[in-house]
């Protein structure tokens, strides 16, 4: 009897390990992608990328959101070589330099397509799609909205006016790099003026624009393509982008590998995934930027005001520059 109890209770023993073994051989391999909050959002397009992708790799994407682009740096920075990301997705032309310091990349290994529709490519992070930075207002509010950025600052109409952190938000970074551009030496005096009329400055984008669909400001810091996402989702036109004579400065958003990833193979391929037409459609959809290859946009992309001068700072300028101009903004706005 002892030896029928010890004959079943090894078998059982040995039916365990091999169970546990067979489903260790089809366990999937997970993926994990560092991102913004409006990425996987309702209404962004991670969740339709996250299952595409899932759909054809036999893997698990975890996606982790971290608020905006900056955030994204700050914590890889903070992790180092004990990060969890294979693959980020969300920093910006204007955080290549700091990211490519930090060297917590690996190169893609991605070739530069033929039909990409920007000038703009790198070895270490691909682009996925691109924007221009604009200030987007109500028209049923604004009839006689500013055309030049110096007329927004002199703001003689006393406009309200809500925009986000540059060192906490990717657009607020913009916005400061777009000021330091058109203002050089005399953006102390720019940013004094606009301190006037600032309702509040916030940590990101969410949350300003928000605040400005709930009314309480006239304009806030967005993208020229915002009004396309009301247009498209609601059928709404009341909203536009204010075009500057003097330019936008533009943003192309990018994505990498992560020095560290356990599954850089994977990961590449993921990457080449965002350049397929289906997805490329998602960003200009549901990303509501400029696709980074040549793809037929959503009809709603004829309806909004285009932006006509691309403004920029080479990467190696802001590397030099940016915490002197961070200083310089919160000297002039705390005046």
């Amino acid at each position: 009897m002892f030896c029928n109890k010890f004959l079943l209770s090894f078998l059982f023993f040995v039916f365990c390990v091999a169970t546990s073994a067979n489903a260790n051989i089809h366990e999937k391999p997970t993926l994990t992608i560092y991102t913004y909050s409006s990425f996987i959002s309702e209404w962004g397009p991670g969740e339709a990328i996250k299952q595409g992708f899932e759909a054809q790799c036999d893997c698990q994407l975890d996606i982790v959101t971290l608020g905006d682009g900056v955030s994204i740096l700050n914590r890889l920075r903070l992790e180092g070589n004990k990060t969890n990301a294979d693959v980020i997705l969300g920093l910006d032309n204007n955080l290549l330099g700091q990211a490519k310091q930090a060297n917590i990349m690996a190169p893609h290994q991605i070739t530069k397509p033929n039909n990409l529709n920007t000038d703009w490519w790198d070895d270490d992070f691909m682009p996925y799609d691109f924007g221009y930075f604009a200030f987007i207002y109500n028209k049923e509010k604004i009839d006689n909205p500013p055309h030049s950025l110096h007329e927004l600052v002199d703001n003689k109409a006393n406009w309200k006016i809500i925009y986000q952190d540059p060192r906490t938000s990717t657009p607020g970074l913009g916005l400061l790099f777009w000021v330091k551009n058109i203002y050089g030496k005399d953006a102390i005096s720019a940013w004094q003026k606009i301190a006037k009329n600032t309702v509040t400055v916030t940590k990101g984008w969410s949350e300003a624009y928000g605040m400005f669909l709930k009314g309480e400001a006239d304009f806030v810091l967005s993208y020229s393509t915002s009004p396309v996402a009301h247009i498209t989702n609601d059928q709404d036109y009341r909203y536009n982008a204010a075009i500057f004579d003097e330019g936008h400065y533009r943003q192309v958003e990018i994505a990498g590998i992560t020095k560290y990833s356990q599954q850089p193979q994977l990961a590449r391929r993921f990457l080449q995934y965002l350049l397929t037409p289906e997805v490329q459609r998602q960003f200009a959809e549901k990303n509501v930027m400029y696709p980074i290859i040549n793809t037929p946009l959503p009809t709603a992309f004829d309806q909004i005001n285009k932006v006509s001068k691309a403004l920029e700072f080479d990467a190696n300028k802001v590397v030099d520059n940016q915490k002197a101009w961070i200083r310089e903004w919160q000297s002039a706005i705390s005046q």
